[in-house]
């Protein structure tokens, strides 16, 4: 038994953009390619696939993953790695379910709370691995200190900034806008100078928004929103396709604003 593209990205929750992604980086191959151009995938690359997406919820990589499913031949042995990861993130959801109820049994009783209680299975450091992995131990140490040191406010507006940015990205995609109007290059002027304020990979975290970041740095973080799902989903809540539109518009900003 065989399935479309289609049928599989609607079953697994993805989309065939991101399946035709997945085979042109080796990672999921269809099991046969029809006359009219369609890809096919059979049983083998169904649990290849779930393989595949359970990593991605993991926090993985996709060369990571890669790695993973060339190194792993046996089935049952993958699939029961995969189980002893979920479990061990179902204990830290339920660590966080268990600290919530206790900031919140301790509030309402007018208690004191005790630090470890309240923190217990939160972890700010969760992209920690795929930052290093892209751009290096020091950007993400470098990062990590410019983050602990903003304080609640500034870490708000920062994260507001962005919340602004993604809005007016996907009114400009509603609209019809070309991604190199005008009005998307502003945008995507107002992006960069965003990443540069976090202090984007060979910047310090913080300098002044007019320290732009490298051309190579922009286009590549472009593809990613594309390419994973994770960060796209921040931009296609505002309509389908607006993850494409800002990658476009930026890769048109820094080839002609940015250099490396």
């Amino acid at each position: 038994m065989e399935w479309s593209i289609q049928e599989i990205a609607r079953r697994a929750g993805t989309t065939s953009r991101t399946l035709r992604h997945y085979g042109d980086l080796g990672l999921l191959a269809p099991s046969r390619v029809g006359s009219n151009g369609y890809r096919y995938y059979d049983q083998d690359a169904l649990v290849r696939l779930q393989r595949i997406l359970l990593l991605r919820e993991l926090g993985l990589s996709l060369p990571a993953i890669k790695g993973v499913l060339e190194g792993q031949w046996d089935t049952a042995v993958a699939l029961r790695a995969h189980l002893r990861l979920l479990e061990q993130e179902q204990a830290r959801i339920g660590r966080q379910i268990a600290s919530v109820r206790t900031t919140l049994h301790k509030t309402e009783e007018g208690m004191e709370l005790m630090a470890e209680e309240v923190f217990d299975g939160f972890d700010h450091t969760a992209h920690e691995r795929e930052v290093t992995e892209r751009w290096g131990r020091e950007a993400y140490e470098e990062g990590d200190r410019w983050w602990r040191s903003l304080g609640e406010a500034g870490k708000k507006a920062f994260l507001d900034e962005h919340e602004a940015i993604a809005r007016d990205w996907g009114l400009a995609r509603e609209a019809g806008l070309g991604a190199d109007s005008g009005q998307a290059q502003d945008i995507a002027r107002r992006h960069c100078a965003w990443l540069s304020s976090s202090g984007a990979p060979g910047m310090s975290p913080g300098r002044a928004t007019s320290a732009a970041p490298s051309r190579s740095y922009v286009i590549g973080l472009g593809e990613m929103y594309v390419a994973d799902p994770r960060f796209g989903k921040n931009y296609d809540r505002y309509g389908d396709g607006t993850a494409a539109f800002v990658r476009d518009a930026l890769t048109i900003y820094a080839e002609q604003r940015l250099t490396d």
